[in-house]
């Protein structure tokens, strides 16, 4: 007895249109991506109390390089989050500072950064169980 050739299911559901409460989830997840960035997060979390310098910015962050900083604003600004406000001073001032828009975002991120804060230990050792079990 030979194998068949012919497919075993030939009726196949017609293409769906994506459900229209999920049309959206590109554009979201681009936003989520700026805004759940960690180094964007750190940010808006220090632009909370005020604006900020570059250099204050860069101090109060840990681990952040001047580069990453300098992509974080350029983005948060670009989404219109935080504003750059150039002062016409020898050296020139430039101070960073949250939008309407960033400033929405303030209660969520800081709960978010708070809840990290409270949570690494548990984290770290979920983590580490889960390591020792996986590496064999």
């Amino acid at each position: 007895m030979g194998t068949s050739l012919e497919p075993t299911h030939s009726h196949l559901p017609a293409l769906q249109a994506p459900h229209p409460d999920h049309a959206d989830c590109r554009g979201v997840a681009s936003i989520l991506a700026r805004v759940g960035d960690k180094w964007s997060v750190f940010v808006i979390m220090m632009l909370s109390d005020g604006p900020k310098r570059f250099n204050e910015l860069k101090r109060m962050i840990n681990g952040i390089s001047q580069r990453m900083l300098t992509l974080t604003l350029r983005g948060l600004e670009r989404d219109g989050l935080v504003t750059r406000t150039i002062f016409p001073t020898i050296p020139p001032r430039v101070d960073y500072e949250l939008t309407d828009l960033g400033r929405g975002l303030q209660q969520p991120v800081k709960a978010l950064g708070e809840w990290a804060i409270a949570h690494q230990e548990q984290i770290a050792s979920a983590r580490t169980r889960f390591d020792e079990r996986n590496s064999s």
